[in-house]
């Protein structure tokens, strides 16, 4: 199949990786024949040797090869956003240093890309992990972000995936949002596919995954709902919580007034009288933060000249100074 000439900068996440760094260079450079590549290697405060054999496959392949070292292990978001910043590739491939994603699939997604995606994510259908520690906590993280972004992917959590690079522009990343990427690429109207990868038990080193990242994730999606959501009017999210206490406080006010009239009873005597109160001062105290983060989001757009939009492309249109 012929190929647009896109360079592919292909970042890898390493922490103790030691025993599994040769193979996946090798399987790298295999998959990748034929291909305008890089491969950035993005080394978090591994301990184990790691980083001395990054060093070498960089010797070797000094045009092709990036190694990036860290001074600590800031984790995995971190270093896909390293990865991001020193790769030079109009498309980007993200895979694992483990072994457990094949790089023989690369070009399968890349392939995917020429159809008209911007985004190709793998979704590991057969996986090879443990059922009630890895693969169960997934399922439900991956319902769970669907539900709450509107993007449906059956795995978030694999790696392995394609972008063109524009996907990956305009914002950063903190916590464990990598996994939420594809959302936020949706958000400026990025066209996405799932296709199947193959999965592998890892034979070599240690997971560094557990089931207290399906903690994080959850903690993620409040943020990424609000940034998708409410980040340019979040006016919307505090006015309506705002609004609905009030509303709540003038229910009790109306109660306390049927009672006080049907019933003879002090609305002084009464615990909703407070209740009523505090509602009605939670409304207001909402709907004034909203009024504040109007403000921050205002001046976070037009300090840095940041658009509210974004263009796929202008056809016959002339360029314009912001």
């Amino acid at each position: 199949m012929s190929r647009p000439a896109q360079k592919l900068s292909v970042i890898i996440p390493v922490l103790n990786e030691a025993e599994n760094l040769p193979e996946l260079n090798d399987a790298l450079r295999a998959a990748l024949q034929g291909i305008d590549y890089q491969i950035v290697y993005v080394d978090d405060g591994s301990t184990d040797g790691s980083v001395p054999k990054l060093a070498a496959f960089a010797a070797a392949e000094p045009t092709r090869v990036t190694v990036v070292e860290f001074r600590r292990n800031y984790g995995q978001t971190a270093a896909i956003a390293a990865g991001i910043d020193f790769a030079d590739g109009e498309l980007i491939a993200l895979i694992d240093a483990d072994l457990q994603e094949d790089p023989a699939d690369i070009p399968r997604l890349m392939a995917k890309i020429d159809e008209g995606y911007d985004v190709v994510s793998g979704w590991r259908r057969h996986r090879q992990d443990s059922f009630l520690t890895r693969t169960f906590p997934s399922r439900v993280a991956n319902g769970l972000i669907s539900w709450v972004t509107g993007v449906h992917l059956h795995d978030y959590g694999c790696t392995l995936k394609v972008y063109r690079r524009e996907m990956l522009q305009g914002f950063r990343l903190y916590g464990e949002m990598h996994r939420f990427i594809p959302a936020y690429a949706a958000s400026v109207g990025a066209k996405i596919a799932e296709e199947q990868v193959t999965h592998r038990p890892r034979t070599r080193g240690k997971t560094k995954y557990g089931l207290n990242r399906t903690v994080k994730v959850v903690l993620d999606l409040f943020t990424v709902k609000f940034l998708l959501s409410y980040a340019d009017n979040p006016i919307y999210l505090f006015g309506g919580v705002g609004t609905g206490l009030i509303g709540l406080s003038l229910v009790g006010l109306v109660v306390l007034l049927l009672r006080r009239v049907m019933l003879d009873e002090h609305m002084i005597r009464s615990p909703l009288l407070l209740l009523t109160a505090m509602l009605f001062i939670l409304g207001v105290q909402s709907i004034m933060m909203g009024l504040v983060a109007e403000l921050l989001a205002r001046t976070y757009h037009e300090s840095q000249a940041k658009p509210t939009y974004t263009v796929r492309r202008v056809l016959n249109g002339q360029s314009q100074d912001r």
